[in-house]
Parts: C-alpha cells; structure tokens; sequence
C-alpha cells in the first residue's frame, strides 16, 4: 500500500514548524543596524562556529582580529574558554574591548589538532559563554566537528585562522563555519585636539550561511564590547532621514 500523500496544509505547517525551529535559535546582535540587517539571523548566532582571520599578516591587522573575537565574547553569558598556541594574549588589551580577564580560562595547546579537540570539548560542555581558539591549519572536517558540538547550545565558536605561510589566504580552505570575517585597522576619526580618536575597524563578512557578503567600517569594540558606527556614517543616516545606529543590548 503506497504511502499517504501529505495535502497543501500538512505541508505549511511543516514549514512553519521548520522555521520556528530557525527563529528560535539564540542570536547576539552587534546592535549595529547596518550589520545586524545585513546577517541573515539578524546578528551572530551563537550556537555556531564562526571563523575570523586579519586581513593582512601584520600585527595591527591580527590584534584587530583578536579584539573583535574579545568584544563578541564580552557580551555573552558565562566563562570564556580562551585556548592558545602562544602566551602571546595581552590581558589589558582584552579588557579594554570589554572582557574581563577574570571570566576568561586560559587553555595552551601543543598544536593545532590539541587545540580543536579542547574547543570541541569546551563547546560540548554546554555552560561557556565562549569558545575561543587560534589555528593556522584546520581541516573542513574538523570545522564540522566544532559546528556540530556547538549546535544546540548557547556557547558560540571563534576561531582566528592565522597565516601558516607567505602568501596563503587563511580563509581559503571550504569550512563549515556559518560566518566568515576579515578583520583590519582602519584610519581612527580625526579629533580635535592633540592625539588619535576611537580606533576604527573595517569588517567584511566574506561568507555566511543564508546571506551575502558585506563589508562595513566601525568604531572598535569600547569597555563594553559594543562596536558603533563611525560619527560621519551616523550623519550620513541622519540627513537621509534614519536615525543614527549605535551599538545597543
């Protein structure tokens, strides 16, 4: 006897129940509009691996990097697991993007497969607000690996791809992380007095799952993790009739 064929309602309410499953998945806005409209879930998703990597091999670019990882994990909930290949984290630097250093357990890893075995157990552990990681050569497999202990959850994945050699993109390898960013230092806003202003970043999201890409210029992360626009963007909102967008929640 063939098998019952669903009618029209059937399906609809399959598809609702599908995406209720979609809508229900925890998010952190960067409380930016002009990012969190541009990324699919209307901000990060944190029960995901996300892959960050600076846009050049310099050191500016790479602390930028760093920084943003930080402020993102700034405003999750919970300790952070935060493993390294290096000591080469400056505790001051986090706390000015916002994370407390207290919040944050330090984990040394010997190498890169150490290292993405201690993420994927932190992500299974289900009560960090972060799991943060720093590798130079991941295997697709291993990014499904971290997307798969990280589903479900509320712990959200970053993993800062560096360099391993002259010339080689860190974000060329497939992935199954669901967003993908650059990350590089930006002209600070010009001040009036003696001195630099807010540093700025500029962001491109290369890659996300259900969305394109884009690429914006912010203010960097504050004490409390919180990016913004830059004030001539903000203008520019303003006299085209939108009210100014500054990181919130």
């Amino acid at each position: 006897m063939s098998a019952a064929v669903p009618s029209l309602a059937e399906l609809r309410q399959t598809l609702r129940a599908m995406e209720g499953d979609v809508r229900e998945r925890p998010v952190l806005p960067f409380g930016v509009e002009a990012m969190d409209r541009r990324l699919a879930e209307g901000g990060l998703r944190l029960d995901a691996l996300h892959e960050i990597a600076g846009t050049g091999a310099g050191w500016g670019d790479d602390a930028a990097a760093v920084l943003f990882m930080a402020g993102i994990a700034a405003r999750t909930a919970g300790p952070i697991l935060w493993v390294v290949r290096a000591r080469d984290l400056f505790a001051p630097g986090l706390f000015q993007a916002g994370l407390d250093p207290q919040r944050v357990i330090y984990a040394e890893a010997r190498d890169d497969a150490e290292l993405l075995a201690l993420m994927e157990e932190g992500l299974r552990h289900g009560v960090l607000g972060a799991v943060i990681g720093e590798a130079r050569r991941v295997a697709t497999a291993s990014t499904r690996r971290l997307q798969l202990a990280a589903e479900g959850k509320r712990t959200v994945a970053l993993l800062l791809k560096r360099v391993a050699r002259a010339g080689e993109d860190p974000l060329g390898m497939p992935s199954a992380a669901v967003t993908r960013w650059r990350v590089s230092a930006a002209p600070s806003l010009p001040v009036p007095w003696e001195g630099l202003g807010r540093a700025c970043w500029r962001l491109a999201c290369v890659r996300q799952r259900g969305g394109e890409p884009f690429e914006l210029v912010v203010e960097a992360a504050d004490e409390t993790g919180r990016l913004a626009l830059p004030a001539p963007l903000v203008d520019r909102s303003i006299a085209a009739g939108r009210a100014p967008q500054r990181a919130a929640g």
